[in-house]
């Protein structure tokens, strides 16, 4: 396959590396110092005792790579206008787009049932760019951190689920799971992409709560006054999604001691954050349906108004 990954950053330069490294041909749209590690040395990623150096095609103009058969966008929620702007000239008649986030994704709008997520696509400039027929839904299990640009290091696990927003299954989906698999990146089926995208979230709230003690999620979870309130929101997450027919396991993220949620990296490097995506957009839904959410409604507050607080956040 002919595939394009749009944002070179943890699990994009994973992604990257073990697909280049199984065959396909891989280019990545970058930027800044990462475009320039790729260009010069390639992207190497590191997982236990296993290294791999991948040289692929690289450019900060979409252009430049030509017509894809797949782009996977590993861009956060709110870098997602950028692929918007510049995705055009990777797309031929028959390209899709896999939207590999975290969160509630921006397209889960555009089927019946959802209350209104407008916050995830101001002014529908996504909805107005992106044709439903391409997209993919892409849920992440994946542990990554850039220790250097242009160099990842990955821990298990390391899969992604990959579904039609209608969950209908197709020759296409078949091809793109084995072609993950054959990487090294299980890729399972599913019958219901919104179970999966709800039952991620139930564990990035989870560990999104660290923003608000500024710790690994194994310490926050160590403190058993902690661990009931990530009890008390995971159960408040399960609610949600069964007042929208979506059944849902209540379980407790296990997490690596000393192993930092990507949106408190982000947090501490004063980054913009998926406050929308990850916090906000559920609480739409809580909304909408009259589901008491009170744990939800604190913790989204309250990180909300941190992030806005330094900037990396605009309500």
């Amino acid at each position: 396959m002919k595939i394009c990954i749009y944002g070179a950053g943890a699990v994009g330069g994973n992604f990257a590396a073990r697909l280049a490294n199984a065959g396909h041909d891989i280019s990545i749209v970058a930027r800044g110092a990462t475009l320039a590690a790729i260009r010069e040395r390639g992207i190497t990623i590191e997982s236990g005792d296993e290294r791999i150096v991948a040289r692929v095609a690289a450019s900060d103009r979409p252009g430049d790579l030509g017509r894809q058969d797949v782009v996977i966008s590993t861009l956060k929620a709110n870098g997602l206008p950028a692929l918007a702007a510049g995705v055009g000239p990777l797309l031929g008649a028959d390209t899709s787009i896999v939207f590999a986030q975290n969160g509630i994704p921006w397209w889960y709008a555009l089927q019946p049932g959802a209350p209104d997520l407008s916050l995830l696509d101001p002014g529908g400039l996504l909805a107005r760019t992106i044709e439903a027929r391409r997209i993919v839904a892409g849920v992440v299990y994946s542990a990554n951190t850039v220790v250097a640009p242009g160099v990842i290091r990955n821990a298990p696990p390391n899969r992604i689920v990959v579904a039609h927003i209608d969950d209908t299954p197709s020759a296409f989906l078949d091809s793109l799971r084995q072609a993950f698999g054959a990487a090294g990146i299980p890729s399972p089926s599913t019958d219901s992409i919104r179970r999966e995208i709800w039952q991620k979230l139930a564990s990035n709230l989870v560990t999104g709560m660290t923003i608000l003690v500024d710790e690994p999620t194994s310490a926050m979870m160590a403190d058993p006054h902690m661990r009931a309130v990530a009890a008390r929101l995971v159960d408040e997450t399960v609610a949600i999604a069964a007042a929208f027919g979506i059944s849902v396991q209540k379980s407790l993220p296990s997490v690596p001691p000393g192993k930092k949620a990507s949106i408190l990296v982000d947090y501490e490097d004063k980054r913009t954050m998926e406050v929308e995506a990850q916090f906000l957009a559920p609480l739409a839904f809580a909304r909408a349906a009259g589901i008491a959410a009170p744990t939800l409604e604190a913790v989204a507050a309250t990180i909300a108004h941190k992030a806005a607080a330094q900037g990396s956040f605009t309500r």
